[in-house]
């Protein structure tokens, strides 16, 4: 069971994408405090959910589904919070380079909260298509990506969701495809709850 969550959350299933995670030379601290954000500071983000997850261990529940199998449950007692968020890195789209790439629509919804879209516009080959969100009076309530690689030999996508209550992350959710010219395709899905 364990390679499978190795697998699904390691580096393969993105073969070559996206050079993205949480160390980046655009990412200094010089640069962070003379730059505004153009976009969701999603690894600020990721690195205080990690950070304050490594400090609570909270177990978590995760459920795995590859091929089409029938689908895997099994409780994770202590986890490795940064190592088990890096795939929710490729969705940062709050890079230098990045300014200008994407659309931003922002919307007040009836209950307060407020929903940020930002969709990848039309010229530009980042692997992030959209990234949606959510946020209250409390903190971020979810954030939802869609990741698309696409070339002769190789095709992927993924679909990242976190989920948090109160700022503080207690669900996420990796679902994906790929294939490879001449091999089948491969479908994969794994849910996670934070254990409270």
């Amino acid at each position: 069971m364990r390679n499978v969550f190795v697998f699904l959350f390691g580096a393969g299933l993105w073969a070559g994408a996206t050079g993205c995670g949480s160390s980046a030379g655009a990412d200094s601290p010089a640069s962070a405090t003379t730059v505004r954000p153009a976009y969701f500071p999603l690894k600020e983000y990721l690195d205080a959910q990690a950070a304050r997850l490594n400090q609570q261990q909270p177990p978590v529940e995760k459920r795995v589904t590859l091929r089409g199998s029938a689908p895997e449950t099994t409780r994770v007692p202590k986890i490795e919070w940064d190592k088990e968020l890096q795939v929710f890195y490729q969705a940062d789209i709050n890079k230098p380079a990045l300014r200008g790439a994407y659309a931003v629509d922002s919307t007040t919804l009836p209950n307060g909260t407020r929903q940020i879209i930002y969709t990848r516009k039309p010229g530009f080959d980042n692997a992030v298509v959209r990234l949606t969100v959510v946020r209250d009076a409390s903190g971020v309530r979810s954030v939802d990506a869609t990741l698309q690689k696409n070339n002769p030999l190789f095709y992927s996508e993924k679909k990242l969701q976190l989920r948090g209550q109160a700022g503080t992350l207690d669900a996420y959710q990796v679902q994906g495809v790929q294939k490879l010219v001449l091999f089948d395709t491969l479908r994969y899905a794994t849910n996670a709850r934070v254990v409270r």
